[in-house]
């Protein structure tokens, strides 16, 4: 028999997105389902963020030894350990869980059913033997590595962004499919690390950041032998384990050790019975409103991947906010895309919030503005001999900033207070006159806001002929 658990809110899938609204309805007072059938932690902690994040730090410790002259240590050569490298993501990994644990989530009174999940009928789910009724559901399963239909992919061993953690063997030519974030944070992490790197892809790699910013990026990444080619469609794939043939179209084969696919991501609808639940849904995920509900099934929210937007933790987590003040309050919520910053973790890393230069050209109104401020003139970049980098703004008319994007050490970092400023409608004036520490490398930030106001202050015939007016009035 069956057992029936009436709940408040029931979430399927215990990734990032899933477990925030999970313990916040907890916290809050609701009884909460959370239904995973994996690993809690969901990509994020176990495929994605945190264990690429691992590994590009030990790839940094690498580079270290190679670029210490011109600080006056000696160069060498490391001697790397790829399999210990490896061991310090799966610690990194391990060190995280019980923050994701079925055993925290519990302690918050959050019911947790570890098992796969269906709907079978609008307001019921079933998962290893239970039969949950909510009064709201959110789905929250995310997405996983998409496989393209590669002529030979079938017949040849091939890695993800899942599979990847369990190599011990440092790969010797590794060639990855996707010139996107996934693949170009491995291709350098890899590159770094001792292994000969090829990057194949079909159009122009990190397509969706602004291009000027990605040519600094790309620039520094095939100076330390990362090839790319670009424009790059695969025709076929062959081969085996150890001697992999990738071929181009128009002529062409790359040959590798190992083979890494980065094409992008599938939303995991499949098998969730979603029919059954009269949940509308297309290959990117569940259809949804702008409080990300569904569209033909009132009960049920989609957050995350899953949701058909942008595919990051931290939209995830925003995500989940705003469903719990919906599901639980009933508060209006509106699910902005113009507010999310993204990093991709190359070094330099590459940030991006709100409109790039090309989107301000397509719906900015005239009047419109760009500025940009170097790295090369910030002297804390000097000092640590990082001047690779350039910080580029768009303000609208009037000065309302729109957009702002990063390439250089801690992008990632610095892009924060340009979210803020976008989120809060702010202008210009409040960047250019906040106080910035000396010597910092946010001071990019505070002097590229300047660059807004130097041709209105300066050059201008009249601010002299009033200087010298308030001068003469003593």
């Amino acid at each position: 028999m069956a057992e029936w658990i009436d709940t408040d809110i029931c979430v399927i899938g215990g990734g990032s997105g899933g477990l925030s609204v999970a313990a916040g309805a907890a916290q809050i007072g609701a009884s909460v389902v959370l239904i995973e059938g994996h690993r809690m932690g969901g990509d994020c902690l176990n495929y994605g963020c945190v264990p690429s994040k691992a590994l590009i730090a030990a790839a940094a410790r690498a580079e270290a030894h190679r670029g210490s002259a011109p600080y006056g240590i000696a160069a060498d050569e490391p001697a790397v350990d790829y399999a210990a490298a490896m061991e310090h993501v799966a610690r990194t990994i391990a060190a995280i869980a019980p923050h994701d644990s079925v055993e925290r989530f519990e302690g918050l009174g959050v019911r947790v059913i570890q098992a796969r999940a269906a709907f079978i009928s609008p307001s019921e789910v079933e998962a290893g033997g239970h039969v949950v009724r909510a009064r709201r559901f959110v789905v929250a399963t995310g997405s996983s590595p998409l496989v393209p239909a590669i002529p030979g992919l079938d017949g040849v061993p091939y890695l993800t962004n899942e599979t990847l953690w369990d190599l011990r063997e440092r790969p010797g030519r590794l060639i990855v499919i996707g010139g996107g974030p996934i693949g170009l944070e491995m291709a350098q992490a890899h590159r770094r690390l001792g292994s000969e790197v090829v990057v194949v892809e079909a159009l122009k790699a990190l397509g969706r950041d602004d291009p000027e910013t990605v040519a600094i990026a790309l620039s520094r990444l095939r100076a330390e032998g990362v090839e790319i080619r670009e424009g790059a469609k695969v025709a076929a794939v062959s081969g085996r384990a150890g001697a992999i043939r990738v071929a181009i179209e128009r002529g062409g084969e790359i040959e590798g050790t190992h083979l890494l696919l980065a094409v992008g991501r599938r939303a995991n609808v499949g098998d969730l019975g979603l029919d059954k639940a009269g949940v509308e849904h297309t290959g990117r995920g569940v259809t949804v409103d702008a409080g990300l509900r569904s569209v033909s099934n009132r009960r049920v929210y989609a957050i995350g991947d899953v949701a058909g937007g942008l595919q990051f933790t931290h939209v995830a987590g925003y995500q989940a906010s705003l469903v719990v003040r919906n599901a639980l309050f009933r508060l209006p919520v509106r699910n902005r895309t113009d507010i999310i910053p993204w990093v991709t973790y190359t070094d330099p890393e590459l940030a991006h919030v709100g409109m790039t230069e090309a989107e301000a050209a397509k719906s900015l109104p005239k009047g419109w503005e760009v500025h940009r401020f170097d790295f090369s003139r910030n002297d804390r970049a000097v000092a640590e001999g990082r001047t690779e980098g350039l910080i580029k703004i768009v303000v609208a008319r009037g000065g309302r900033i729109r957009g702002a994007s990063i390439v250089g050490p801690h992008a990632g970092e610095l892009i924060l207070p340009w979210a803020l400023a976008i989120g809060q409608g702010m202008k210009i004036g409040a960047m250019a006159g906040v106080v910035a520490p000396y010597p910092t490398l946010s001071e990019v930030s505070k002097r590229v806001a300047g660059a807004y106001f130097t041709p209105r202050l300066f050059g201008r015939p009249w601010i002299g002929r009033l200087i010298r007016l308030l001068a003469r009035l003593g």
